[in-house]
């Protein structure tokens, strides 16, 4: 019998990449910094996370300022 864990796609082997996918699958969009409070990561180690489920195609990133902050 084969277990699941072993079908899992390699873009979510990592536990940040599976937690930034829980967490859109509850919500249709989430700001950068909630995702980052809610999974008590660092701006860089979510940001290159982020970058790489979307280079494979799983999220869109949108950018845009608040006030002066990007």
């Amino acid at each position: 019998m084969k277990h699941v864990i072993h079908t899992l796609n390699k873009a979510f082997d990592n536990r940040v990449r599976l937690g930034v996918m829980a967490v859109l699958m509850a919500n249709e969009s989430v700001s950068f910094n909630d995702l980052k409070e809610a999974l008590d990561l660092t701006d860089g180690n979510l940001a290159s996370h982020v970058a790489a489920l979307e280079k494979a195609g799983y999220v869109l990133v949108r950018k845009q300022f608040v006030g002066t902050n990007p």
